[in-house]
């Protein structure tokens, strides 16, 4: 904890060029994008960083396909190279992977029309990604036995990307390389409100965990606060041409459907589309589209059973999933961008896309960023990075790419000196990926820390918490440099131990409580209490609504 205690000290210090409140992916990539390009950056939230939506998507990094019907085209084909942008420059975190679509008789396009717009779709792409291709019954039948077919008319296969950890790690580490920058960064640090002062922006600022209230000077303020924008805005007195509109969606994570590496789509009864998507031993499957007016939402009876119907009514299974096969469940907001005033003239909910809108008061120099998804996060940071630019903050290092893994060399070395030393012998047996890739995939740079921890004791890359892929030195590395206050922000956010097991299996993992020891020092079992109350608290919740 002493990273966010040395960072809070210095938010109250002299002035930043830009104060960023929110540490969802617009946030995040804007936090990494002006750090990189040499402004002096505060960022803050009230919860954990990524702690609200972006902990919540479906960890796809897609083009948008289904925009394509409402003609969005120019977004799609944006999406669409947005997407290629991510995989070149993220090719361990965010991959290329086949969507596996079937189409039932009676469906409102044809197989083969559809299976001619994801041409056009992978045209858009600039051709990046394998190129489409058509089956019929017998060929689903025979490579995804597990899809019923009796009402099948066809499918087809095309290419989009998804992210190969989790949404929330993904974000934190646009945060870290922002540290890395100079940025000043604390979670749980809540924003009061803001005024201007001259020609610089006053905030209130109010430490969560303990009270304590501060003041942060900034030229700029960036309203990132996701579906709070509107919110936020209020407390500073901002008038906006947007707002947001929210849709909520859920996802539930089942034991794995399919041992085939690849996303099953089909229609749902709604006519969204509904996934199944492959995570290690587990899958997840959904989702759910529904007008909601407020961002707190939680699952309901009729949200699971909606995701169970679809899924049993297009899957061949041993037996129906039902509530007890529910491992874990993820609900958020979709924040739509509408313009004000327009929530009576919307037509049709399902077809608003998550485009992005950033609304700026030069005069006052303050943005307001609206909607947005995961796959156009990088086009976010550096148009926001143009936007504080032309307010006449400094940025010396404007051609800095700010983004991306680290050079393949880089790499290659890593690579080299985990083979030298036989790291990979290290690896659990119940491990579905070899301990160097996944040790780069997310730390990059950082894992020669826990290469060199592990030559000197190879106790270091024992897996500390069992049922799980983490080893010890992670642990280590997490309590000086991933700002963990809470126990779920490990289980939760910084992995995604608590989404793939059960939560009576977290609390009985042997090795969690000596993980908590790591982590929080002599604060462990309380922390370790605090989490699991909070967790039966919620859980009873559900079970009341269930009933």
């Amino acid at each position: 904890m002493k990273l966010r205690e040395s960072n809070i000290q210095k938010l109250q210090e002299g002035i930043y060029d830009v104060l960023i409140v929110g540490s969802g992916i617009n946030g995040a990539v804007s936090a990494a994008a002006l750090s990189g390009k040499g402004a002096r950056v505060a960022l803050i939230d009230q919860r954990d960083f990524a702690g609200f939506t972006s902990q919540q998507s479906s960890n796809l990094a897609w083009g948008g396909i289904k925009y394509l019907e409402s003609r969005e085209y120019s977004l799609v084909r944006k999406l669409c190279l947005s997407r290629n942008h991510l995989i070149r420059h993220y090719p361990s975190r965010v991959q290329e992977i086949r969507f596996f679509s079937t189409i039932d008789k009676g469906f409102r396009f044809h197989p083969l029309f559809l299976w001619a717009g994801t041409w056009v779709y992978w045209l858009f792409g600039n051709g990046f990604t394998k190129t489409p291709r058509f089956f019929f019954k017998r060929t689903i039948q025979r490579e995804e036995p597990v899809v019923k077919t009796e009402s099948a008319a066809g499918g087809f296969e095309y290419s989009d990307a998804y992210l190969h950890d989790n949404d929330s790690r993904f974000v934190f580490q646009f945060v870290h390389s922002a540290m890395d920058r100079g940025c000043i960064a604390a979670n749980y640090m809540e924003s009061l409100g803001a005024r201007r002062e001259g020609s610089i922006w006053v905030a209130h600022a109010r430490d969560v965990m303990n009270g304590q209230e501060m003041k942060i000077r900034a030229k700029v303020l960036i309203n990132a606060a996701g579906p709070f924008v509107d919110q936020h805005n209020v407390l500073t007195g901002e008038q906006t041409e947007h707002h947001h509109a929210f849709s909520k969606g859920i996802h539930l994570i089942v034991p794995q459907l399919t041992a085939h590496k690849r996303i099953m789509t089909f229609f749902a009864d709604d006519g969204r589309l509904f996934f199944v998507i492959p995570m290690g031993m587990r899958t997840c499957i959904g989702t759910t589209d529904t007008r909601v007016e407020s961002p707190f939402t939680e699952v309901t009876d009729e949200d699971r059973q909606f995701v169970l119907d679809n899924i049993n009514k297009r899957l061949n299974l041993n037996r129906p999933l039902t509530c007890a096969d529910i491992i874990a469940e993820r609900c958020g907001v979709r924040p739509l961008v509408i313009k004000a005033q327009a929530d009576d003239k919307i037509e049709d909910w399902l077809q608003l896309s998550r485009k992005h809108a950033i609304d700026v008061h030069r005069a006052k120099a303050h943005l307001s960023i609206f909607g947005g998804k995961l796959t156009d996060c990088i086009n976010v940071g550096d148009e926001v990075s143009d936007i504080v630019a032309q307010l006449g903050v400094a940025l010396p290092h404007r051609g800095y790419q700010w983004y991306g893994e680290p050079h393949s060399s880089v790499r290659e070395e890593y690579l080299h000196q985990a083979k030298l030393m036989n790291l990979d012998s290290y690896t659990s047996p119940e491990s579905i990926e070899s301990l160097s890739s996944r040790l780069w995939r997310r730390y990059d740079r950082q894992a020669f820390e826990l290469l060199a921890e592990i030559r000197e004791d190879p106790r270091q890359a024992e897996v500390l918490i069992k049922g799980t892929d983490y080893i010890r030195c992670e642990i280590r590395l997490a309590k000086h440099q991933e700002m963990i206050i809470k126990l779920e922000d490990f289980l939760r956010r910084r992995s995604k131990i608590a989404l793939v097991l059960r939560h009576e299996e977290i609390r009985k993992a042997e090795g969690l409580l000596e993980a908590c020891e790591i982590l929080f020092g002599d604060q462990a079992r309380q922390k370790f209490d605090e989490y699991f109350q909070e967790q039966l608290t919620q859980g009873r919740g559900a079970m009341a609504e269930v009933a």
